[in-house]
């Protein structure tokens, strides 16, 4: 199974907003920080918005935050409202052609193998993935950066 780079975009905007509960935080310093386009992020803080993940703040001074404690923030919730959709397959599509539908068990093997990856998410909360301590500097978030590249 894969994610998106939507999900992975969105987990990062979280997990930053979390590090940084005490202030609103802008798409142009989660941008920099991740190296990530801006225009890309404004379509995810849009989206996290409207889910009602994140609280936004328009204006001077203004910026993101999040909507809800860490604590209810469930992954799986995050993963099944930011992808667009789950289609491992074709017949797992509206608009499935395959005609040997009758005789093929891999739907069902498939979906089982969904529901155990979403199952395995559904098990934590964005405080799992948080770790204590103090946020990371800019600097050292380039340098990891930099390492992944």
């Amino acid at each position: 199974m894969r994610l998106t780079v939507r999900t992975d975009y969105a987990f990062r905007m979280l997990l930053y907003l979390a590090v940084h509960p005490d202030r609103l935080c802008t798409i142009k310093e989660i941008a920099k920080a991740y190296h990530i386009s801006e225009p890309h992020l404004m379509k995810i803080t849009h989206q996290l918005s409207q889910l009602a993940w994140i609280e936004t703040i328009r204006g001077k001074g203004g910026g993101m935050k999040l909507a809800k404690k860490p604590e209810e923030i469930c992954l799986a919730e995050v993963i099944k409202t930011v992808e667009p959709d789950f289609h491992l397959v074709e017949c797992f599509s509206s608009d499935n052609t395959c005609n040997i539908g009758a005789y093929c068990g891999l739907t069902g093997i498939m979906q089982e193998a969904l529901d155990a990856f979403i199952a395995c998410f559904a098990q934590y909360s964005l405080a799992d993935i948080l770790k204590s301590g103090t946020p990371p500097s800019d600097e050292s978030l380039e340098k990891i950066v930099n390492f992944m590249k």
